[in-house]
């Protein structure tokens, strides 16, 4: 009998572990689609900012 209580304490551990990885997952998903939704709203206002940088002041000279 302790072979199957082995098993099954095996299995409750890899679902355990899967469901971590599942939350995180949902978790990051959950970000990427809150900062999209934000990134979508801001869009007109930002569009309407005048640039702080032009091209020019973002090139870097290597020497």
């Amino acid at each position: 009998m302790s072979g199957i209580e082995a098993d099954v304490r095996e299995i409750k551990e890899s679902i355990r572990v899967l469901t971590e990885k599942l939350d995180e997952l949902l978790q990051e998903r959950e970000t990427a689609a809150m900062m999209k939704l934000s990134e979508r709203s801001l869009s007109a206002f930002l569009e309407e900012e005048p640039d702080l940088y032009t091209v020019r002041d973002l090139k870097v000279v290597y020497r």
